[in-house]
Parts: structure tokens; C-alpha cells; sequence
């Protein structure tokens, strides 16, 4: 009976409902029941408990989550909608259950692109917060020069996103070609960067994401090993996947930071009020002076 038995933090997670420590945060304040019991950190569950979460039931997993390495061509648009887009990646690679890309890659580049059917591992990687790695190989219309190999480095000023390009690795490969890992991904980055410094990118490949490796034929794909899985765990480890667990972590901290607060406020209000009558003080012992200066003329 014991070898069926799992953690709970581990069930909510593999259930798509939130990460491990996530879910250890879950059952510290309450949120989770187990039989309509809250149950203590550590409690394990058998496949006939039921495990609530604010109240709404949580189902097991019923097979593993599908994790793929893609090769995507130029010209395949990394979207599911199928009927929009005749030239989407789902269509092209025909896979036997739904899944969905991690993220993007624009349709005049190739390379890597990861997809999968598990919800909980897609913003964990994509959020730029996580700062994760992703690796391109870029060539150019006009010969690199150091000045364009330094400006790309320390960050661009993108206008029309509002946005400066955080500082990055760029290494010169050849007369027209250079490597650049990101750990953000603004909506056609690495070519707006080229373009303010008017360069224009002719190829762009992705040879990397994280710790996975571009090692297919182009327009193939592969499943994930499970040496790949394990470091890709582990670099996601303390990775936010949402908005919502950076909120949930603010109310978790609510309770401990409220006196502080209050104090903080009182210690502003004092200031404003020593600020406000300060004016007034220096203004009475400023004009005694104002009067001396008259009287001498």
C-alpha cells in the first residue's frame, strides 16, 4: 500500500495545479483539504483520497506529460490555430495528442522550439523574471564590427516596445555571423536590436533553450530524455510560472508585514508633518534679515 502512496505537494503538482513549493505554500495556509480534513505538511495521499484545493477537486494525473524538441523550419508559424494558419506548427508535425509550443519562434527564423501538453512548465520558462537561457546563431547583411558586438552586449533601446534590451552575451563567430543568448524574449528582439544599429539579420537559428540542445534534422522532432527532464526540473526549481504565485506569496507574507507597514506609515506621517512646518520656522528666521538689508538701504 505504501508504494502507492504520494506526497502531496508532489500530486498537485504533477496534477497541473502548481509547483511543489507552490503547493507546500497551498497546504501551510489551509487552502488544501484531503477527505475534508486539512492535512499537515508532508501528509501523503492514496489514489482514492480526495484532494480539494479552495474547494474544487484536483485529479490525478492520468499519463505522463509529453515534453518535444522541434527543428522548426522558416516559413512553419508557431501557433495552435489550426484554422487560421495553414502553415501552423501543430498541422506540420502531426502529433497524436494535442499539444502546444513553448512560446515562439518568428516565421522567417528556425530552430529550436519546445512543446508540450503541461500548462505548469510553459511561463516558468518564458517569463523573463526567471531569467532562463536561450541560445541563437545569427548572420547579418554587413560585416560585424566590435562597436555592434559591444552595443548589442550592453542592452538597445527598442521605441516601439517601450523597452531597452537587457545586457546579454554576443560573441563574434565569422566576418557575418554572431551568437546571442537572451534571457528575454520581446516580440522580434534580436532583429530590431540588429536593425538599430542598421544591420539586417539574413538568418536566424536557435540552437539552445535552457539546458536542450538543437540536435535533430531540421523540420523533426524528439522527445526530451529523461537526464534533460531532471536538469530542466531542476533549473525551474525556484521559477515563478504566474503573476498569480508572485500574489500569493504577497498575501502568505501579509500577516508578518503588516506592523511593519503601520510603523513605516506612522514614521511618514511624522516626517510630513516636521516637513510642513519647517517652511514657516526658516520663513520667521529669515525675516529679520529681510528687514536689516532694507533698513541699511
Amino acid at each position: 500500500m505504501e508504494e502507492n502512496l504520494k506526497r502531496l505537494n508532489k500530486f498537485l503538482s504533477e496534477a497541473g495545479v502548481c509547483s511543489r513549493r507552490q503547493a507546500d505554500r497551498y497546504i501551510e495556509t489551509g487552502r488544501v483539504t484531503i477527505n475534508g480534513v486539512i492535512p499537515e505538511m508532508g501528509t501523503k495521499v492514496a489514489p482514492t483520497d480526495e484532494v480539494h484545493v479552495d474547494g474544487k477537486l484536483i485529479e490525478g494525473k492520468k499519463e505522463a506529460f509529453v515534453y518535444l524538441a522541434f527543428n522548426k523550419p522558416v516559413g512553419v508559424v508557431c501557433t495552435t490555430d489550426t484554422r487560421v494558419e495553414k502553415d501552423n506548427i501543430i498541422d506540420y508535425i502531426k502529433y497524436h495528442k494535442r499539444i502546444f509550443p513553448i512560446g515562439r519562434l518568428d516565421k522567417p527564423s528556425e530552430g529550436l522550439i519546445l512543446l508540450t501538453d503541461d500548462g505548469d512548465i510553459v511561463n516558468k520558462i518564458l517569463r523573463a523574471s526567471n531569467n532562463h537561457e536561450k541560445e541563437y546563431i545569427v548572420t547579418v547583411d554587413k560585416p560585424i564590427s566590435q562597436t555592434f558586438i559591444e552595443r548589442m552586449s550592453g542592452g538597445i533601446p527598442l521605441d516601439e516596445l517601450n523597452q531597452t534590451t537587457k545586457p546579454c552575451v554576443v560573441k563574434k563567430l565569422g566576418t557575418y555571423e554572431f551568437s546571442i543568448i537572451l534571457t528575454q524574449g520581446l516580440n522580434r528582439q534580436i532583429r530590431r536590436m540588429c536593425e538599430y544599429l542598421t544591420y539586417e539579420v539574413e538568418t536566424l537559428k536557435r540552437v539552445r533553450i535552457m539546458n536542450i540542445n538543437l540536435d535533430v534534422p531540421l523540420g523533426t522532432h524528439r522527445e526530451l530524455t529523461e537526464a534533460e527532464m531532471k536538469t530542466l526540473n531542476l533549473l525551474l526549481e525556484d521559477s515563478t510560472k504566474s503573476y498569480n504565485e508572485a500574489q500569493d506569496d504577497d498575501r502568505l507574507k501579509k500577516p508578518r508585514d503588516s506592523k511593519h507597514r503601520e510603523e513605516k506609515s506612522r514614521e511618514e506621517k511624522y516626517k510630513r508633518n516636521t516637513v510642513k512646518d519647517t517652511p514657516e520656522d526658516d520663513t520667521r528666521d529669515k525675516q529679520p534679515k529681510i528687514t536689516l538689508v532694507n533698513r541699511r538701504r
